[in-house]
């Protein structure tokens, strides 16, 4: 299971990468959104969740760790107002420049 998760995290940093790189922004802006998203599956794997556990001390030994997955909701919520923001700035310079490339030169 392990082994998926690192695959999984690769390979949407990879390609957020890749988008990252590309000259148009609204590939930038879905990089942004791919690394987010490995980013935010990282901590969330960094819990080490655990399957039926509860999620708070008890009697049980060794209790999920909550702090993870309260990371993840924060940067989810986050990462969503970052997105609305980056389409928002793309479509606004798309507009004043006349082009989407991301350093301003026509191709």
């Amino acid at each position: 299971m392990e082994i998926l998760i690192a695959l999984i995290i690769g390979l949407l940093s990879g390609c957020g990468v890749y988008l990252l790189l590309q000259a148009r922004t609204f590939s930038v802006v879905l990089g942004l959104t791919l690394l987010s998203y490995a980013i935010n599956l990282f901590l969330f794997a960094t819990g080490r969740l655990v399957i039926g556990q509860p999620p708070v001390l008890s009697a049980v030994s060794s209790p999920a760790d909550p702090l993870p997955q309260a990371l993840v909701l924060t940067a989810i919520v986050i990462g969503f107002a970052m997105t609305a923001f980056a389409i928002m700035l793309s479509l606004r310079a798309q507009a004043e420049l006349g082009n989407d490339h991301v350093d301003g030169e026509q191709p």
